[in-house]
């Protein structure tokens, strides 16, 4: 049996870590295997690099009627993040009022609490982004 995705994931989670294509230079987050642009001439080339966690907010949306599990946080912001190293990955903006957030502004990484598991009681944690001052 393997073990749940979570804790597979665990390293890129709590570090940012990706790839990066020895064959073009593209960075990729989540870490990948092939390069989508290389293909073939990737295998056996892509290492595996740790982000900075700064870069810019690209787009976001806030949430005003979140899941269960998120519903005591409302209204919240995702926000999609261009990485100062070039990839764009997913991530909620907090310690800022939602009128605050604009495209462009500089994030940067914070290490947060992300859910908990109600039956095990088991406290997930991984990466959300504060607007750098």
């Amino acid at each position: 049996m393997s073990a749940p995705r979570f804790w597979r994931e665990i390293n890129q989670r709590y570090n940012l870590v990706g790839t990066e294509c020895g064959n073009c230079g593209k960075k990729y987050f989540p870490i990948r295997s092939v390069c989508p642009e290389c293909h073939r001439e990737s295998i056996g080339k892509m290492k595996k690099v740790k982000f900075s966690g700064n870069g810019k907010v690209f787009s976001y949306t806030v949430i005003h009627v979140g899941s269960s599990m998120f519903q005591m946080q409302t209204p919240y912001i995702m926000a999609i993040i261009e990485l100062d190293e070039g990839p764009r990955i997913t991530g909620q903006i907090i310690d800022c009022e939602t009128k605050d957030v604009k495209i462009g502004m500089p994030v940067e990484s914070v290490f947060r609490k992300i859910g908990e598991d109600g039956k095990s009681g088991t406290i997930y944690y991984g990466y959300k982004f504060r607007l750098m001052k």
